[in-house]
C-alpha cells in the first residue's frame, strides 16, 4: 500500500467503559492506517471490538485515549460543527439494518440524505450505480432485503464520500442476495475509487479485501495483505 495515500489513522487508540466498580476495555492500544481506494475487512468474533473501531472512525463513538487523524487533521476530540461536517461530507454509512423510511420511495430515501450534502450526485445516478434505476418509485415494503440494502448503499454513495463504513451489511441476507450486495461494494471500490471499511465475522467475505484486519479481545491480532482479492461471484459459504 506504500504508493497510496493514508486517509485515516488510528494511533494507539483505547476505548474503555465504566463497568461496575471497574472499567471494561473494548479497545487496547489500536493502531491502524486506512488508505485511499482500498477495501478493508475488519474480521473477528462478536464482542472483539471490531464495531467499536468502525464507530470511532465514523464519529459515532469517542476514543478514551490515543488519536484519530483524518487527512492529516486531528479528529480525536472534534467540536460538534466539525463532526457534523465530517459525517455529512466525508463518510457514507451502511448498516446491517437498512434504516429506510417506510413512507418514502427508494428515490426519496436517497434524496433525503443527498439534500444534506453540499456536493451530492443525483438520487437517480446513485440508484443507477447499485442497479436499481427501475425501482426508484418503489417503497421499501415493495423491495427485497437485498434491494433495500442496495438503496442504503445508494444513500451512502450519493454524498460522494471518501470513505464508506459498512457494519455487517450482509448479516441479515441469504447467500445469493449477499453476493449481489458484495458485488456492488466491489464495483464501488473499482469504479468509483471509494475506500470501504467493512466489519464482518464471515471469513469468506474477507477474501475480497485488499487487507484483512483480524481483531481479537480488543486488539489487532494481525493484518494480512491480500495480493489477489477474490471476486464476489467466486465466494461460497
Amino acid at each position: 500500500m506504500e504508493d497510496k495515500k493514508i486517509i485515516v489513522s488510528l494511533l494507539n487508540v483505547t476505548r474503555s467503559f465504566k463497568s461496575g466498580d471497574g472499567r471494561l476495555e473494548a479497545l487496547k492500544s489500536i493502531s491502524l492506517d486506512i488508505y485511499e481506494k482500498e477495501f478493508v475487512v475488519i474480521l473477528g468474533e462478536s464482542g472483539c471490538g471490531k464495531s467499536t473501531i468502525l464507530n470511532i472512525i465514523g464519529g459515532m463513538d469517542h476514543l478514551s485515549s490515543g488519536k484519530l487523524i483524518v487527512d492529516g487533521k486531528d479528529f480525536s476530540s472534534p467540536d460538534d460543527h466539525s463532526l457534523t461536517n465530517y459525517r455529512r461530507s466525508y463518510l457514507g454509512f451502511v448498516f446491517q439494518d437498512y434504516h429506510l423510511m417506510p413512507n418514502l420511495t427508494a428515490k426519496e430515501n436517497v434524496e433525503f440524505v443527498a439534500d444534506l450534502s453540499p456536493d451530492s450526485m443525483s438520487s437517480l445516478d446513485a440508484l443507477s450505480l447499485v442497479g436499481l434505476s427501475d425501482r426508484a418509485s418503489y417503497y421499501p415494503a415493495q423491495l427485497s432485503g437485498g434491494q433495500q440494502q442496495r438503496v442504503s448503499i445508494a444513500r451512502a454513495l450519493c454524498k460522494k464520500p471518501r470513505l464508506i463504513l459498512a457494519d455487517e451489511p450482509t448479516a441479515a441476507l441469504d447467500f445469493s442476495t449477499s453476493i449481489e450486495v458484495l458485488s456492488v461494494f466491489e464495483d464501488i471500490v473499482e469504479k468509483q475509487g471509494t475506500t470501504i471499511v467493512m466489519v464482518t465475522h464471515n471469513n469468506e467475505i474477507a477474501r475480497m479485501a485488499n487487507r484483512i484486519v483480524k481483531v481479537k479481545d480488543g486488539q489487532i491480532d494481525r493484518i494480512i495483505t491480500n495480493d489477489k482479492p477474490a471476486k464476489a461471484a467466486d465466494l461460497s459459504w
